[in-house]
């Protein structure tokens, strides 16, 4: 029989097989049944011994971390804009690039309105985005879509677990809205934008393929979403779209060449320009 080993003799067991630090302290709190935020909670106790029966449980998620397969996948649980987001395969991992897009909403949600103001998040997936502005503007009118009715399934449990309102609906972008929807002040989306064929996608293998690629050029939904936003934006509302790392300036080209103004793009915390967006002022 194998000698019990201590949380602190686990987590060395565990880097030296090749995991990295953290992802091994969040593994080993998941097994625990403690909340993956409480690392604290290891440091003070990390001479108590891992129980016998947890070691193959821990073990067999370790390798499937070491063979590539999301953090967030394993433990069922991603943080985003300080929420506590369940996720599994059936979406993609809601990433803190993706925050960007959410700062620059609420900053266009504070304009004073008499009516509630009406924002549509495309492509909700886990429903991140859509809940991340519901949950810092309760006030407005959230409502968001997806092609995916596994996604939307994740995307309702988790307005549900979290208490936040959001009007959800099913099928491929616009082709959601129904008729009975409001035009919309603010339209977001972090729409699938890498090239068919591109090397990166072999590191995200584990992730739904339909919500990462688009195109030979990785931009035909951007295209596609920038056509199709004037119809069902306000006069004066906008359109925020999440891209590639080297896509900007040809994302803020095709949004001038459909007619919106105030055409700009804002930075992630790497300092790369990972969202971009523009101004509907045609009537109509």
């Amino acid at each position: 029989m194998k000698p019990t080993q201590t949380l602190s003799q686990t987590l060395s067991r565990l880097q030296t097989q090749g995991l990295d630090r953290l992802d091994a302290q969040l593994l080993l709190l998941h097994v625990l049944g403690q909340p993956v935020h409480q690392r604290a909670w290891l440091l003070a106790h990390d001479t108590d011994p891992l129980a016998a029966e947890l070691a193959e449980p821990l073990q067999q998620l370790a390798q499937r971390r070491l063979a590539g397969e999301p953090l967030a996948y394993l433990t069922g649980h991603q943080e985003f804009f300080g929420l506590d987001l369940q996720v599994d395969a059936r979406v993609l991992v809601p990433r803190p690039d993706t925050e960007t897009g959410v700062d620059w909403a609420l900053t266009l949600l504070l304009r004073p309105n008499q009516t509630p103001l009406t924002v549509l998040d495309l492509g909700t997936g886990s429903g991140a985005i859509a809940l991340a502005i519901k949950s810092q503007r309760p006030h407005l009118n959230v409502y968001a879509t997806d092609a995916s009715e596994a996604a939307l399934e994740v995307a309702r449990a988790n307005a549900q677990r979290l208490k936040l309102e959001v009007t959800f609906a099913k099928d491929s972008w616009f082709d959601a809205v129904p008729p009975d929807w409001p035009r919309f002040d603010l339209i977001v989306s972090n729409p699938p934008y890498i090239a068919q064929g591109d090397p990166h996608l072999a590191a995200l293998s584990h992730e739904p393929a339909q919500a990462l690629t688009s195109g030979l050029d990785g931009l035909s939904d951007l295209r596609h979403l920038i056509t199709l936003a004037p119809t069902h934006l306000q006069p004066g509302g906008w359109l925020l779209l999440e891209h590639g790392y080297d896509q900007a300036s040809r994302v803020r080209a095709l949004l001038q060449e459909a007619g919106f103004a105030e055409v700009q793009s804002r930075h992630d915390l790497a300092g790369i320009e990972r969202c971009s967006g523009g101004q509907w002022s045609h009537q109509g």
